[in-house]
């Protein structure tokens, strides 16, 4: 054994004399770092002398923190409400004014509708104010399956799963389904709602310009592209295509015809936000598919809220029952919120109801938005957008005075004098650093079933005369 380790030293010594002198150059220098990184320190203290008491005292007055928020003015609208007292139903008393409501997306009048109160009532008595849980902490009660189980009926699909916030439905289904590295094909006019889904995502968006189905089909050729240079990493990621039925910054109708084929095309799915077309499309009600004659199954996923046409509160996605039961495991807004106040499904209950036993109301209610889009065609110095057919136009400025503030005042000096001669309208608000494609400034004109024809010709007139006097 001590032979062996005699044998190695001289086999050490050996070669150490018969490498080249460059080499054992090298080998001194790299021992010598070594050596001096192990004994060297890492830092050195910066000599400074100490400070007086004084000096700290005047150092700490001198400092200025950065604000939390940059500053708002006073004069901002979002810092100034109309306040209303009493229902905001077909009449609503705005700032002490009784005026008619032209600005309330209460399209079906069921809000004020005495059996969906009676109901609501009943449900209250019965089980209180809310539920103080998520669903599945002991905040699923019987009224809930039902309301499911009625929208799945009403819609014509498999399964139904409700929301206690209409805003967070989409944005909770979107992350259900969507994670990183899948890729999201969006309208470029998507509500702030689905923008907030897709933030949560994480997934790789593409937007296209609005109701543009060529630069839709443009983007999703370039993906076909790019999946066939990589077809290991295709088969693992999930497209998506994502739309409004009626878009509620354009008050468009999304071609869904024309998404359906892309669909099958190009092999993606499609989620249909119908908040705005739930309750108003189509001949009892659907939405955007009974409208134009589309399979419902053809859809993968429809969300809507239920704050517009039913008047209650929360919101709902539908379709076939395996995607649905996927939202109940990975929806945050379902899994984490409290439940619906009983009492806000009962009342969507009871306007299913009426909207099943009354389905001539649709027509009604398409009626109404042909004539006060009519009414308002040739407004001086504002311009009608949306389609005749929509229950929330816009009323834009013709000519941009060049500054987004300026237009919100001109377009506020329009409410305002609306207001004061008993109409009710409301600008269209967003909030302006957040959106990712910021909609033009406007004024927001909702129809609803219960203002009359005289009513309508009066608010045309009021805005008419408000244009002339103030815009021109």
């Amino acid at each position: 054994m001590a032979s062996g380790q005699q044998w190695v030293l001289v086999e050490m010594v050996q070669a150490f004399y018969e490498a080249p002198a460059y080499h054992l150059i090298l080998e001194g220098i790299l021992i010598l770092w070594i050596i001096r990184l192990l004994f060297s320190k890492t830092y050195k203290l910066q000599e400074r002398s100490d400070l007086t008491e004084k000096e700290k005292e005047e150092l700490i007055e001198e400092w200025q923190p950065e604000p939390l928020v940059s500053p708002v003015s006073k004069d901002h609208p979002s810092l100034h409400y109309d306040v209303v007292t009493g229902p905001p139903s077909h009449k609503i008393i705005v700032n002490g004014k009784e005026c008619i409501n032209f600005a309330s997306f209460n399209f079906l009048g069921l809000l004020d509708n005495e059996r969906v109160k009676s109901k609501a009532l009943t449900s209250l008595q019965k089980y209180g104010v809310g539920t103080c849980g998520p669903r599945g902490f002991y905040g699923t009660f019987d009224v809930h399956l039902e309301l499911e189980e009625r929208l799945a009926k009403f819609m014509r699909t498999e399964e139904a799963i409700i929301y206690s916030y209409g805003f967070a439905t989409v944005a909770s289904a979107i992350p259900a389904y969507s994670k990183r590295g899948d890729i999201i094909f969006v309208d470029e006019a998507a509500c702030f709602s689905i923008q907030k889904g897709l933030q949560a995502s994480r997934s790789f968006i593409k937007y296209f310009k609005h109701n543009d189905m060529e630069d839709l089909e443009r983007l999703l050729k370039e993906q076909e592209v790019e999946d066939q240079k990589n077809p290991r990493k295709a088969r693992v990621i999930r497209r998506f295509i994502l739309a409004e039925g009626l878009y509620i910054n354009t008050a468009d109708i999304c071609p869904l015809p024309e998404l359906v084929k892309l669909k099958y095309k190009y092999k993606v799915r499609i989620f249909l936000e119908e908040s705005m077309s739930f309750g108003v499309l189509g001949e009892h009600g659907r939405g955007v598919t009974e409208h134009f004659g589309v399979n419902i199954d053809d859809i993968d996923l429809i969300s809507a809220n239920m704050e517009n046409a039913l008047a209650s509160i929360g919101g709902f996605c539908c379709g076939r029952s395996f995607v649905i039961d996927h939202q109940r495991l990975s929806g945050q807004g379902y899994c984490f919120s409290a439940s619906l106040p009983p009492m806000l499904a009962a009342a969507a209950i009871e306007g299913l109801n009426i909207m099943e036993e009354d389905p001539g109301i649709f027509q009604v209610l398409r009626e109404k938005c042909q004539l006060v889009h009519n009414a308002l065609q040739g407004t001086p110095g504002l311009k009608v957008v949306g389609e005749a057919f929509a229950p929330a136009l816009h009323l834009q400025l013709e000519n941009s005075t060049g500054s987004r503030a300026n237009d919100l005042k001109l377009l506020r000096t329009v409410v305002d004098y609306s207001l004061e001669r008993q109409i009710a309208l409301t600008l269209a608000r967003y909030l302006d650093k957040e959106e990712r494609f910021l909609p033009p400034p406007s004024i927001r004109v909702v129809v609803t079933v219960e203002q009359t024809q005289e009513e309508i010709q009066n608010a045309a007139k009021c805005i008419r005369e408000a244009a002339v006097n103030l815009l021109m």
